[in-house]
């Protein structure tokens, strides 16, 4: 019986142990982005990032996400409604993490297109169609070409434009600041330079609404 006492006060301690620890560094992981937000905003939005709302909105809304991603699909849906809901109180900022295999070619062609003035219109077409052309992790971004003449692209300008140096350049940009921020997923969001710790709807809009 004795025995059985000092296990289980020993796994208690190392439970407490364990909560501890994880407590200590999510603290010390949120202070650290505050010292990003305080000393260098432009890790969370470079001057060229897409942006929808106002900039002198409330709340800043930054979201990594990945033209391939399931979740990033999911979610999208869901942020625009949040938007909505909080008309002109939101700014949302897009940035890039391509972790999957050729979303650095979708991720070029999507800001290729914000020449045209349909980034939008693209990026929920490749959402929309994302089972057709990114199924089981094996893109086939032929489907997805196929695809965007139904927008009104040009498409001989468009693929121009997709060889433009200057992609290259925020596409390694986003992948730096990612790395900073710690955006090892996606989509990850930061709202006024604070990390959604734990991933669900609820809590993004609990984030969310605590800044507003």
């Amino acid at each position: 019986m004795k025995n059985k006492k000092i296990i289980l006060i020993s796994l208690l301690v190392l439970i407490a142990a364990f909560s501890g620890a994880k407590y200590m560094y999510n603290l010390n992981e949120s202070k650290q982005l505050n010292e990003i937000a305080k000393n260098s905003a432009s890790v969370f939005k470079r001057e060229y990032s897409y942006t929808q709302g106002s900039d002198d909105a409330k709340v800043q809304l930054v979201e990594f996400l990945d033209p391939a991603c399931e979740t990033c699909a999911q979610f999208h849906p869901y942020v625009k409604e949040i938007m909505k809901e909080h008309k002109g109180k939101i700014q949302l900022v897009l940035r890039y993490a391509p972790f999957h295999p050729g979303s650095d070619q979708v991720v070029k062609m999507l800001e290729a297109t914000r020449k045209q003035g349909l980034f939008m219109e693209t990026l929920e077409m490749t959402f929309a169609t994302q089972k057709y052309w990114a199924s089981h992790h094996q893109p086939n971004l032929g489907v997805l070409w196929s695809a965007l003449p139904h927008l009104g692209l040009d498409m001989k300008q468009l693929a121009k434009d997709m060889k433009d140096p200057k992609l290259d350049k925020i596409l390694s940009q986003d992948i730096a600041d990612g790395k900073i921020l710690g955006a090892t997923k996606t989509p990850s969001y930061y709202v006024n330079g604070k990390a959604l710790q734990k991933f669900g709807l609820e809590e993004l809009k609990a984030l969310i609404n605590s800044e507003l």
